[in-house]
């Protein structure tokens, strides 16, 4: 099928120009959340605990950062360093992935942040820090998440157009170069035109 060659043709699709936007709006969150993610965990790095930051929602979230990172900040450096290494099923598997990691990490994030919001009862302290930290990392993940969604419906749209558009000739692009206007001759630059003698009839 058409739609499959576009997903598994090499070379970036034709974007539209503010996916770029959405990109580098995932990697600014990507490294904000990843400062805050690490904050979480060195508050309760010497308890050793799953839920207080080695193994919960912090140590994912700085995972599924640390993922973005790679995958939105490398999809940038082959798109305008080397466009035709840009293998467009690798990339779908990867934007693919970063959804379902973005999905899970925001809503790990939540859920323990909610836990330890409500056992800190109000009282300020390390685990109501940690818990506001979940919280800011459960919102701007959702958004990461949502801005993931975007880029990944419209990759796959720009590669099955490309795939499905016909492919138009040099005049219907508009790149055929104009040629110069050639001026009717006028009389006097006709050439010269051979004369014949009418030869007299013959009388009987």
């Amino acid at each position: 099928m058409a739609s499959a060659r576009g997903l598994t043709a090499v070379g970036v699709p034709p974007f539209p120009s503010w996916i770029l936007y959405i990109r580098i709006a995932i990697v600014v969150l990507s490294l904000v959340l990843l400062g805050v993610a690490a904050w979480a965990v060195s508050m309760f790095a010497g308890g050793g605990s799953a839920a207080y930051g080695y193994t919960g929602a912090s140590g994912m979230m700085i995972f599924v950062t640390i993922w973005s990172l790679v995958v939105y900040g490398g999809s940038l450096g082959f798109q305008f360093g080397a466009p035709h290494l840009f293998y467009r099923i690798i990339g779908l598997i990867l934007y693919s992935l970063a959804v379902i990691f973005w999905l899970v990490g925001w809503a790990y994030a939540a859920s323990e942040a909610a836990v330890a919001l409500d056992w800190s009862g109000g009282y300020y302290g390390a685990v109501h820090d940690y818990g506001s930290a979940m919280a800011v990392c459960a919102g701007l993940g959702a958004v990461a998440w949502v801005l993931s969604i975007i880029d990944l419906v419209f990759f796959i749209l720009a590669c099955v157009r490309e795939a499905t558009t016909p492919k138009l000739s040099q005049a219907e692009l508009g790149q055929v170069q104009p040629t110069a206007s050639v001026a009717p001759a006028t009389a006097n630059e006709l050439p010269p035109q051979p004369a014949y003698s009418q030869q007299p009839y013959a009388t009987p």
